[in-house]
C-alpha cells in the first residue's frame, strides 16, 4: 500500500471515529467531560526508508539508518465522565542518534482519539533538526501518523506506538513506548480533599 493512500486511509478513520463519537454526543442531555495529564517520558527506535536525501544527509554525519529515540511526552486527555473515546492532544520532543555521538532533535505535535479499549490513532506535524553539505541547520518538516495501543497495570499507562512520518525527503518508521502516570482532575480533587481532611483532623487531636 501507498504511503499516501495509507495516510489518507487512517485519517479517513479518525474522522470517522470522531463524528460517530459526536453523533452519540446528540443523543445525550448533558455531556461532562474530566481532563487528564498523562506526560512522561518516550523511548525507542526509528528507522529511515530507502536512499533518502535525509538518510545521505546523516550518512555523511556517520549516523547509520536506524537511531535510537529518547525524549518526554506531554499529553492532555479529554475525557467524557459517561464513558466513550478520549480527545488526546500530544506534544513530543526527542533527541535522536545518540549512539553515535550526535543530537538530532525533533518535535512532534498529535491530535487524536483513544478508545476505551487502549487503541488510539492519530495525526499532526513533525519538525526534525539536521545539518546541510554547508553545516547549515537545516529544519524538515514531515507528517505523522501512528497508531498503538496504551496498557494500563495498577494506575500506570504503558503506551506502545508505531508511527509513519512522511516527507519528499525522506520516509520514517518508528516504534515508540514509555511510561505515565496520570490523574484526572476529580481524582486529584478528592485527594486534595482528603489531605485538607485528614490536616483538619490532625488539628483537631492537637487541639484536644
Amino acid at each position: 500500500m501507498r504511503p499516501r493512500i495509507l495516510i489518507i486511509l487512517l485519517s479517513a478513520i479518525l474522522i470517522w471515529v470522531g463524528t460517530s463519537a459526536a453523533g452519540a454526543a446528540e443523543y445525550t442531555k448533558t455531556v461532562s467531560f474530566d481532563k487528564r495529564n498523562l506526560s512522561g517520558p518516550r523511548f525507542g527506535m526509528t528507522y529511515i526508508l530507502g536512499d533518502s536525501e535525509l538518510k545521505q544527509e546523516l550518512e555523511r554525519e556517520n549516523v547509520g539508518p536506524v537511531v535510537s529515540q529518547f525524549g518526554w511526552h506531554f499529553e492532555r486527555q479529554i475525557i467524557p465522565e459517561g464513558g466513550g473515546p478520549q480527545f488526546v492532544v500530544e506534544f513530543v520532543p526527542m533527541l535522536a542518534a545518540v549512539e553515535y555521538g550526535k543530537f538530532v532533535p525533533n518535535l512532534t505535535l498529535a491530535m487524536g482519539v483513544r478508545m476505551p479499549g487502549g487503541w488510539e490513532l492519530g495525526l499532526g506535524p513533525n519538525m526534525l533538526l539536521s545539518k546541510s553539505v554547508e553545516d547549515n541547520v537545516h529544519v524538515r518538516t514531515a507528517l505523522v501518523t501512528a497508531i498503538g495501543r496504551s496498557l494500563n497495570y495498577g494506575g500506570v499507562s504503558i503506551p506502545i506506538n508505531l508511527a509513519y512520518t512522511s516527507s519528499p525527503e525522506g520516509n520514517r518508521v518508528s516504534l515508540i513506548f514509555g511510561y505515565a502516570i496520570g490523574k484526572t482532575g476529580q481524582e486529584k480533587e478528592k485527594d486534595k480533599k482528603s489531605s485538607n481532611d485528614a490536616t483538619h483532623d490532625n488539628r483537631l487531636g492537637a487541639d484536644f
